[in-house]
């Protein structure tokens, strides 16, 4: 997360060098900021390794290189907060639509995750292009996608009780095979990484909303 702070960060600043070099012939700025870019979008990702095998996702990816995790605690039993899980459409999603428009570049696409229509988002997801890689109801489900020749994703949902409610998280992982994947999935990583937090904490959200409705 921090290389891509840094990015979206060096990047404001090379849009007020561009506006310092045009008014004062100043070009220190937005050269140091493309620099920043540079370096933020090439830091090496160190490879990760899950400590135990407590989850499905820790023994189906236990070793990877990118990810992000998130959870919310949920007031309503578990069997609840799954069927939520599984009943999720774009539309409950905030800015779902917008940020995969943005994503696909507006271009026209099957369905899939990146043009949902109004079925279940983890439905629409394993019939085209994910695949289950766990269904344990109500604890735990696990979808697969490859993104490169080199590079898989895999994400979970985890449901837990927690007194008289739940408490649910949701992790993506990456793993790129080898040193030239993870070079590219980085820089694609480190620009899209903002909104991808968006859809995933606007998702936990969303099965909040339906759980405890």
């Amino acid at each position: 997360m921090i290389a891509s702070l840094v990015f979206w960060g060096a990047l404001v600043l090379a849009l007020a060098g561009i506006v310092v070099l045009v008014r004062k012939r100043r070009p220190w700025i937005l050269l140091a900021a493309l620099a920043l870019m540079i370096v933020a979008l090439l830091w090496p990702a160190p490879l990760r390794q899950a400590s135990s095998s407590a989850s499905h996702l820790d023994r189906i990816m236990p070793r990877w290189q990118f990810d992000e995790h998130h959870e919310i605690h949920v007031d309503a039993p578990p069997e609840r907060v799954w069927a939520a899980i599984r009943a999720v459409t774009a539309d409950d999603i905030r800015f779902f639509r917008t940020l995969t428009f943005i994503r696909r570049f507006g271009r026209p696409l099957p369905p899939g995750i990146l043009s949902a229509n109004k079925e279940p988002i983890l439905d629409l997801a394993t019939r085209t292009a994910f695949r289950w890689l766990a269904n344990d109801p109500p604890r735990e489900l696990v979808v697969g996608v490859r993104i490169a020749p080199q590079t898989v994703a895999t994400m979970n949902f985890l449901v837990t009780p927690d007194g008289g409610g739940s408490n649910v998280s949701t992790e993506t992982r990456f793993y790129a095979a080898t040193a030239p994947a993870a070079r590219s999935f980085a820089v694609y990583w480190r620009v899209i990484r903002p909104g991808s937090d968006i859809i995933r904490r606007s998702w936990l959200r969303a099965i909040k909303r339906r759980a405890e409705s």
